[in-house]
């Protein structure tokens, strides 16, 4: 969680490095960003949310309001919903379109999230996924319920996550989820990133 400027510099830069950017913003990409955002404009939006939300100032009342703003519109455009303070440092968002997670959702540091993910409470519930570090996303998964995900762990495309997996190395796959193998290295690892 953000608790301070040291803080809030690290996460934006963990997030542009995850997501395959430089460290530092370049001028073209600066105004590139002002009428077409990317997952990193919307990262650096949400992780400035986090910011004046967590530490409390007169100013900050209105630079949340103010980034509140800039994020509902960047959302409508990529098709983003993340509630704040529920991803660790380093998320990335590989590609545009409906990515969705609940505010009550825990996400670790390192995670990738593809397309058509949802990450959510099941009805009725009021407690949703705690996803470790390094866990991998793919394409239209859904995680719901009252579960813990381990860290280094690949999810598989179309996968339904309603069951907790203790244990880290694995993928798992299929409606509903089970592992189906074991010993496989982290998608860091894997890309050597």
């Amino acid at each position: 969680m953000i608790g301070n400027k040291k803080d809030l510099i690290y996460y934006i830069q963990q997030d542009r490095k995850m997501n395959g950017y430089p460290a530092k913003r370049r001028f073209n990409e600066v105004i590139k960003s002002l009428f077409f955002p990317s997952a990193v404009t919307y990262l650096r939006y949400l992780r400035k949310l986090e910011y004046y939300t967590n530490v409390p100032s007169l100013t900050g009342k209105f630079m949340r309001v103010y980034y509140d703003y800039k994020i509902r519109i960047s959302a409508r455009k990529l098709g983003y919903y993340i509630g704040i303070n529920s991803c660790g440092s380093g998320l990335s968002l590989p590609h545009y379109g409906t990515v969705i997670i609940s505010a009550e959702a825990r996400l670790g540091k390192n995670c990738r999230v593809h397309v058509c993910v949802n990450i959510g409470r099941s009805a009725g519930g009021k407690k949703a996924p705690q996803i470790g570090d390094n866990v991998y996303i793919g394409p239209s998964c859904v995680l719901f319920g009252d579960i813990k995900i381990a860290s280094n762990v690949t999810i598989g495309a179309n996968a339904t996550v309603n069951k907790s997996v203790e244990q880290e190395h694995v993928i798992i796959a299929g409606t509903p989820a089970k592992i189906i193998k074991t010993d496989y290295p982290s998608w860091i690892e894997f890309n050597k990133e």
